[in-house]
């Protein structure tokens, strides 16, 4: 390990950072892991991964030291946020004073809110919104591949005559040359044959003179050897233990006529014929220029002439494509308008109910008269989708609209983005309304909220606290804080000291339970006594009751 808040190791199926204190379950961050880099990890390749994040690692330790309230020395938890990049904004959310939420993510708003939908079951005429938007997204994945066709069609429309002059022209020139497959094999052994007629004829003829024919001065092999055979035949019928001898001679004569028979056709079939030797090279230098223009032997040039007639048709009847294309791209645009109105309605339902949750939630946080709304953006295009009134629209993937969710932290304000809000403390209260609604939509599985208690009494801590604890059953949550009403229900409290030790200074982390926990929210409420302890059992027993 590199470093105190870098160790890590699997045990079982926890993964646990320094210590059993803080962990996390290791097939999520497998799981997350595999939806960012696409292949899944083993366990040893996990580990390794989770040393490249240690600036999520240290984040999550620093958080978990902060809970007393001890203030890091140059916003080191935001420049741990950054260092975490693109892997922490799937593993941790930090709500604070200038962190960076993933509900400020204005691309992730749709997902969001179609995740509230389906979880929330609406449905329009009896289809749930995963039904709509597969139906949506199939006639668009239909009419990008028309499109796409299109676009190809219209770009060789516009050099369609050269090209089909110039196939045109590819394939007469092959099919003039009436290529057959082994043809050139053929040829160039005839060509040999013609080129050395003289050679072989006179080759043939010399091994004729030997076999057959001989001269005065040497006989004919095969008169040899006939006068061997009629020797061996007498030899046998005195002694008919070497009849074997006899028929050895017999067919070794047998083969050498044999031989001399094959050797006068072949000389027979020798031609002389310096026309036919020209005609062979003119085929075979046609063969060659072929083969350097369309490919590396007849087969390939056979085949090239294939395609070419197949583009040649395509670009004869393309007119026609495009024409059948036209249509059935104006047929998918009406249906994609059709689908992409049912999932905006079904998304615009959604959103109210979305509101008027989120609206109760910050209510019940002491933002009274806090509005929420989602916002629907669409965009005229005259290549669009049609919709109502004859209006054309602008599409993509996930359907017509662009979703933001807005707020209006205060009466009279005017709504405004996510991003806008000033105050530490609204961030962290809005993200927690947002995060309660959102539980089982929103897929991060750690939430870190500091400063969620600024501007708040003991009795909206108490609120404030109870939702926190409903979140961290779909999640797990930490929170830094200083108010006692919402310290007491966490299921795990630690303490944070600041020791200075010489020139030194340390932080000392303990896991309160017990009387240590009792006496820390005691001095959370002020300064020890009796009553302050008195109230810290209670507070905690009122905690254990709701919390049941």
């Amino acid at each position: 390990p590199t470093s105190d808040v870098s160790r890590w190791r699997l045990a079982g199926d926890l993964l646990e950072v320094d210590g059993d204190d803080l962990r996390v379950r290791s097939w999520e961050v497998e799981r997350l892991f595999h939806d960012q880099y696409g292949e899944g990890l083993r366990g040893d390749e996990l580990g390794r991964l989770a040393r490249r994040t240690e600036g999520w690692a240290a984040g999550v330790r620093l958080s978990a030291m902060r809970m007393a309230g001890v203030k890091e020395p140059g916003g080191l938890v935001s420049q741990l946020a950054m260092d975490a990049g693109s892997i922490g904004e799937y593993l941790i959310d930090l709500h604070g004073q200038s962190e960076h939420l993933s509900l400020l993510r204005v691309n992730q708003h749709l997902g969001l809110l179609d995740s509230y939908a389906e979880a929330a079951d609406l449905r329009l005429g009896g289809a749930g919104l995963a039904e709509l938007r597969l139906t949506y997204q199939d006639i668009y994945q239909h009419l990008q591949q028309i499109t796409k066709e299109l676009v190809q069609l219209r770009l060789s429309e516009q050099d369609s005559a050269r090209r089909s002059d110039m196939l045109t022209y590819q394939i007469n020139e092959i099919e003039a040359a009436h290529l057959k497959n082994g043809e050139e094999e053929t040829l160039r052994d005839e060509r040999n044959r013609l080129a050395n007629a003289e050679g072989l004829a006179s080759a043939v003829q010399e091994s004729l003179l030997a076999l057959d024919e001989g001269t005065p001065e040497a006989p004919a092999a095969t008169d040899l050897l006939g006068q061997a055979v009629h020797a061996l035949n007498g030899l046998a019928r005195l002694d008919p233990s070497q009849a074997a001898l006899h028929d050895s001679a017999q067919a070794i004569f047998d083969n050498l006529s044999d031989l001399s028979r094959s050797l006068r056709v072949y000389l027979e079939e020798i031609e002389f014929n310096p026309k036919r030797l020209d005609q062979v090279e003119e085929r075979l230098a046609l063969i060659h220029t072929l083969k350097r223009k369309y490919g590396d032997s007849i087969a390939a040039i056979l085949e090239f002439a294939q395609k070419a007639g197949t583009e040649l048709d395509s670009i004869t009847h393309a007119g026609e494509r495009i024409e059948e294309l036209e249509k059935e791209r104006s047929k998918l645009l009406a249906q994609l308008g059709q689908a992409g109105m049912a999932l905006s309605q079904l998304r615009k339902s959604a959103a109210g109910k979305l509101s008027q949750a989120i609206e109760n939630e910050l209510f019940d946080l002491n933002m009274t008269g806090a509005q929420f709304k989602v916002d629907f953006q669409t965009r005229p295009n005259s290549e669009g989708v049609p919709v109502e009134k004859g209006e054309r629209l602008a599409f993509d993937a996930s359907g017509l609209e662009r979703v933001e969710f807005l707020i209006a932290p205060n009466p009279g304000e005017g709504f405004k983005p996510l991003a806008k809000i000033a105050s530490g403390g609204e961030t962290s209260r809005l993200m927690l309304a947002l995060k309660n609604v959102l539980a089982q939509a929103d897929q991060i599985p750690t939430l870190i909220f500091d400063e969620i208690d600024q501007g708040i009494g003991g009795r909206a801590g108490t609120i404030v606290g109870q939702k926190l604890w409903n979140l961290g059953r779909a999640h797990q949550v930490l929170c830094i804080t200083h108010l006692p009403q919402l310290a007491a229900f966490g299921d795990q409290h630690f303490q944070v000291q600041k020791l200075v030790s010489g020139e030194r200074t340390t932080t000392q982390v303990r896991d309160l339970a017990g009387e240590a926990r009792v006496l820390e929210l005691a001095q959370m409420m002020g300064d020890v006594s009796e009553g302050t302890l008195h109230s810290a059992r209670e507070l905690i027993q009122s905690v254990q009751k709701r919390t049941v």
